[in-house]
């Protein structure tokens, strides 16, 4: 046996290449290897570095109920090599391994980013045997051991943290034990195993109706963390389980268990898989967010988008709720160009003469709303020194639209010879290429014709499995499908560098980097209540850069009788959920009074001072991440010598919080001394200082609701300021 060992970017690795030409991933660590750590009696059959099945293959021992493991022809697969070599992001090491029996060939590339403990992970699989093969599960990374640093027993110092989603409760993290998971170590640990196993999954469309496609795992008796995320736009799936003494992780895109999928591989075909990215931390969760932040940022398209972050207004939320009209869009442009928003997007409804949600797919401008067209309004918008956008729903057709009768049945998804559709609508297929030509032709005509520069891209369906029409499988259909979209947007791009086009599933329920790597904009959520939307908004760097997480500011219209300083409070509230990310400025501006007026102004005023900052911060989360529960969240931001603090008091009888500073905070400050100044609202001074011994802001919050955004500086950096 030989090892390979690799110390990249602070990541500790060790894999193995048995005498028998196995190749096994031993340690991926933040920390070096103990090699006392290892289950000895697992060696000799454990540690796959690749997890691949194919049908028709025996597996050699027992697996225990749907685990994917002892995988066949997975623990046949013999190392032949690895390269090493460098690109534009960092080291790219491909390791080269062959099934015998089969001829099945698999190319696994990792991908590492320099100063990042991170990396990208895929795999292609190449029939170069003289049969046909059946795909029916590979895993981006396989890796047993997560437990074995420490000595204390796993159930005590495993906690896994769970990025729970869903329509207006998105970015809902929660924490759990392995016991609380219902998996006890019952047995000795060196033969634990048992038929139950933590597996999360999303079969769809909808990447994240349930969970975010990502995870992180850490060991609080030696601080170290394990995170991951599926870098995917359709179904995914993760697991742990116990195998040979050990925890294993293993996660993936489709397969056949979970997601109906399977692909069949003539001799000379292959397969690539989704990709995925794995990191380590040593120093809690706030790092490894901060590392897949950048991470994120290294993986997305280039634009500009992402560098100027330009304030949009949206007419949707709290405000024209996808009924537009022309009359109603002329003083709404008017009061959002006097506030200094940069982009006006007219959302649903505007080619519909009624209900807008059933009729969707031939994108022809309503005149019952717009009766001298919607250029005019975009005109005007123009006119106005702002950008005009438009929503759209490219991947489905209403059921009363004219063209969904007159079509062929392959510009959608089928399944038992019926078309699939869901709320009304059906689903597009994009493998096809008229499917891709008539929202070609819809696009250059939105952007040609009337001058668009932004469209909202929503997704408002789960089309379920798949489809079966040209696939080995409806999860394949599916699969290929979802690719050909991406496909799709890429050619958009090309043929529209500047188009800014934001990714909203129902607000946040398409989630994920296959998208965010295309799409410069994430709509977080629609949730519709400024109160909740806080710790959406709080969450929200976990599962986005900050600069592509757009959440909603919707100053409200009331009809009930509020005391002026609680509307004053609730125009506040709303502004800073919004102001260390992306502002999609809504509601009824063109109605509010002078004053909150001016404070609407003065948060994006504000906000394109520090807008060049956000575009490449790191988050932290001073109390942890938000909870619905939660009197007070907050969430920071810092960069080289300074950083942003956002505080909402959501209800609670405290009339101060103390929020502690940590140490990655302080050392990009560049200082223990450090000054607190309220920089939002500015017409008043907030009582906010920091505490050098106990290391801590401790901000006065003394009204109801209330929220603030404050700036941390170094202390030096105030008193030079207030001498010159």
């Amino acid at each position: 046996m030989h090892f390979i060992d690799l110390h990249e970017n602070q990541i500790y690795i060790r894999l193995a290449v048995t005498d028998n030409r196995d190749l096994k991933l031993l340690h991926f660590s933040a920390l070096p290897l103990k090699e006392e750590d290892l289950v000895a009696e697992a060696i000799p059959e454990g540690f796959p570095f690749l997890s691949i099945n194919l049908s028709g293959f025996d597996r050699p021992y027992e697996r225990h109920g749907n685990k994917y493991i002892v995988t066949a022809p997975g623990y046949r697969m013999k190392y032949l090599s690895h390269s090493d070599e460098r690109n534009e992001y960092g080291r790219l090491i491909t390791f080269h391994t062959k099934d015998e029996e089969t001829g099945v060939t698999a190319d696994s590339f990792w991908q590492f980013y320099d100063g990042l403990p991170v990396i990208r992970t895929w795999h292609t699989v190449t029939n170069n045997g003289t049969e046909a093969q059946t795909l029916e599960y590979i895993a981006n990374f396989h890796y047993e051991g997560i437990e074995k640093e420490g000595s204390l027993s796993r159930d005590e110092k495993l906690k896994i943290r769970i990025p729970h989603n869903g329509w207006q409760r998105e970015l809902n993290w929660k924490t759990y034990t392995f016991p609380e998971l219902g998996m006890e170590l019952v047995q000795e640990p060196s033969i634990q195993r048992s038929s139950n196993h933590l597996h999360i999954s999303n079969t769809g469309n909808w990447s994240a109706k349930e969970y975010l496609p990502m995870a992180y795992l850490e060991n609080t008796e030696v601080h170290t963390g394990i995170f991951w995320e599926i870098d995917h736009n359709g179904s995914w799936h993760w697991e742990i389980g116990d195998q040979n003494g050990h925890f294993y992780l293993a996660l993936g895109g489709p397969n056949e268990l979970y997601s109906h999928w399977f692909k069949n591989l003539k001799p000379g075909e292959h397969f690539t898989t989704v990709p995925a990215a794995v990191g380590v931390t040593g120093t809690g969760f706030d790092d490894a967010m901060g590392t897949l932040t950048e991470y994120r940022r290294k993986i997305r398209r280039k634009n500009q988008d992402n560098e100027k972050l330009p304030v949009i207004f949206n007419d949707y939320m709290n405000c024209l709720w996808g009924h537009p009209t022309a009359e109603e869009e002329y003083p709404l442009v008017d009061a959002a160009a006097e506030a200094g928003c940069e982009y006006f997007c007219i959302d649903a409804g505007w080619y519909a003469d009624g209900d807008w949600w059933d009729s969707v797919g031939e994108w022809e401008e309503s005149r019952k709303r717009f009766p001298e067209g919607v250029k005019k309004v975009t005109d005007y918008i123009r006119s106005k020194g702002l950008i005009p956008g438009v929503w759209l729903e490219p991947e489905v057709m209403g059921i009363r639209c004219g063209l969904a009768g007159k079509l062929p049945d392959d510009w959608f998804f089928v399944r038992h010879g019926k078309r699939v559709y869901d709320r009304s609508r059906f689903q597009l297929d994009y493998r096809n290429p008229a499917v891709r030509a008539h929202m070609d032709e819809v696009v250059d005509k939105l952007v040609r014709d009337y001058g668009v520069g932004y469209i909202k891209t929503d997704y408002n369906i789960e089309p379920g499995i798949g489809t079966e029409l040209y696939a080995d499988s409806v999860g394949d259909g599916m699969l290929e499908h979802e690719r050909a979209y991406l496909s799709w947007l890429d050619s958009l791009f090309r043929r529209h560098p500047e188009l800014i086009i934001e990714n909203c599933s129902s607000g946040g329920l398409r989630m994920d980097y296959g998208m965010l790597s295309r799409c410069s904009i994430q709509s977080t959520s629609d949730q519709e209540n400024y109160l909740q939307y806080a710790v959406i908004a709080a969450n929200a760097p976990t599962g986005v850069t900050p600069e592509q997480a757009a959440v909603w500011a919707y100053p409200m219209n009331h009809e009930e009788a509020i005391s002026p300083d609680a509307l004053r409070e609730e125009v506040i509230f709303n502004m800073v959920s919004a102001m260390l990310l992306r502002i999609h400025q809504s509601g009824h501006l063109a109605k509010l009074d002078a004053e909150r007026k001016a404070l609407v102004k003065q948060a994006l005023d504000i906000y394109k001072t520090i807008r060049q900052d956000i575009r490449i911060s790191r988050p932290f989360w001073p109390l942890g991440l938000a909870g619905y529960s939660d009197e007070i969240v907050s969430l920071g931001l810092f960069v080289e010598g300074k950083a942003y603090l956002a505080v909402w008091k959501r209800s609670g009888n405290a009339d101060c919080v103390t929020l502690p500073v940590s140490a990655a905070v302080r050392n990009a400050l560049g200082g223990e001394e450090l000054s607190v100044t309220c920089i939002y609202p500015d017409r008043e001074s907030a009582d906010a200082v920091y505490d050098p011994v106990q290391k801590t802001v401790k901000a006065a919050l003394p009204k109801p609701v209330m929220a603030r955004l404050f700036e941390l500086k170094p202390a030096y950096e105030k008193a030079d300021a207030k001498n010159s």
